[in-house]
């Protein structure tokens, strides 16, 4: 705990100043120190201990970020004198506490509260450990300040902000569901209906009790396994902390990651993800379809990209004990030359000879408007560069193309949608 001076101490100081004109002895400002150090004393021990006021935090445990919440300090007073208050409540900046300062009049034996509203800026864990209590003297002369353990955690979630696109895609979803061909020969997971036999029809599909009713040879129809496996690898290396406009690639991402969960959990697939760079850090597997979405938008708020490169070999590795064989692997991650030297294309070839493999990226919309400038002759050099860039871009996506992969590179405005998309191709296709 610490004493100090509150600024109306310096202006009742002036008040001296006459009596040191009128009569300027050494030993009339040494009394007047003297009293003055006293009363200041006086005050500043009137005051409440501060370490006794007990504050309890009412706090929501998340927000999405752009969103606010509103949370309440309350402050009881259990001596036996009013505490004048003044309170810091110590939030990192991207909290968005609208006020870290408060002033606050608590009655004996009584409680009061404090409004506190947040705004985040930043996707992650935000928190305050103490709070600095000031306790003021009744002249209001001095302050007692002491810290009071009390800490406080908000959790500001990924905003999500692919989910309008979100109903668009599920219609179409039940349009191929309902359009493409679903009945299968042979044996399959859910039954469907009964048809006549044909030349190339399985034999063990032969419902021989129909075809005596009938007397006509008759099938089973067998609809495709719904319960199908998706596996989402986000790229969290250095790559990731590139900035698109407003935010990072590693933003965009999951926006994407999302958005393809909602979509697939709405067609009875099975999503899990994990994000990788050197090692598998975070991973959301074995959820069920109506909490996967919760769990990663939870999941990965607090997740951050590191500087450093992605071990692919360790993430293939990862990838076949998490996966079966027919499994849809989706990759985010940058499609640039930097995943020639850490080795995304053998492993991409690698995986696609076992599971449908979609290699997503979030490209950055700069490149374009770069290689559009013609204004003089730097920009000339700008535009050049940049479109060696993008052909250097193109070139891996069609390495990756032939090594078996789909590739999707679209802006982050575009990702999410692009990604979606390219889900319901496979679906089209009868490739999941």
């Amino acid at each position: 705990m610490r004493v100090s001076l509150t600024p109306r101490a310096a202006l009742a100081g002036l008040l001296a100043l006459p009596v040191v004109v009128l009569w300027p002895r050494w030993w009339v400002v040494l009394l007047l120190a003297a009293l003055w150090a006293l009363v200041l004393l006086a005050d500043a021990f009137a005051a409440p201990e501060p370490r006794r006021m007990q504050v309890q935090r009412r706090l929501p445990a998340q927000v999405r970020l752009g969103g606010t919440v509103t949370g309440r300090l309350l402050v009881t007073n259990p001596t036996a004198r009013a505490a004048r208050l003044e309170i810091r409540d110590a939030w990192n900046p991207t909290a968005g506490l609208a006020e870290q300062r408060s002033t606050l009049t608590v009655p004996s034996r009584e409680r009061r509260g404090i409004e506190q509203v947040f705004t985040p800026t930043r996707r992650g864990e935000h928190s305050s450990r103490t709070l600095l209590v000031a306790s003021v003297g009744p002249l209001g002369l001095a302050r007692r300040t002491a810290a009071v353990d009390t800490p406080g955690r908000l959790l500001a979630l990924h905003p999500f902000g692919a989910r309008r696109h979100l109903p668009s895609r599920v219609q179409r979803l039940r349009e191929i569901e309902g359009l493409s061909a679903i009945h299968q020969r042979g044996q399959g997971t859910e039954f469907d209906s009964l048809r006549d036999f044909v030349d190339g029809d399985d034999v063990r599909s032969i419902d021989w009790r129909a075809t005596a009713r009938r007397r006509s040879v008759v099938v089973r129809t067998w609809r495709p396994e719904r319960d199908r496996h998706v596996l989402i690898v986000v790229d969290t290396s250095r790559t990731a902390a590139g900035r698109l406009g407003d935010s990072t690639r590693l933003d965009a991402a999951f926006d994407a990651a999302l958005l393809l969960t909602a979509l697939a959990g709405q067609a009875g697939d099975r999503v899990d993800l994990v994000c990788v760079d050197r090692i598998p850090h975070l991973s959301v597997v074995g959820s069920s379809r109506t909490t996967v979405l919760h769990d990663m938008v939870s999941a990965t708020a607090g997740v951050y990209p590191a500087l450093v490169e992605t071990d692919w070999e360790r993430a293939a590795s990862t990838i076949t004990d998490r996966t079966r064989r027919g499994s849809l692997v989706v990759l985010i991650t940058p499609v640039d030359p930097a995943v020639v030297h850490t080795g995304l294309l053998p492993v991409a070839a690698r995986l696609a000879k076992d599971h449908p493999l979609v290699v997503a990226s979030v490209s950055d919309p700069a490149l374009g408007e770069l290689a559009a400038g013609r204004e003089d002759v730097e920009a000339l050099y700008i535009a050049a560069a940049a479109e060696q860039a993008r052909q250097e871009s193109a070139g891996v996506a069609a390495a990756l193309e032939r090594a078996g992969a789909h590739v999707v590179d679209a802006p982050p405005e575009r990702a999410p949608q692009a990604l979606a998309d390219a889900y319901l191709a496979l679906k089209a296709a009868g490739r999941l």
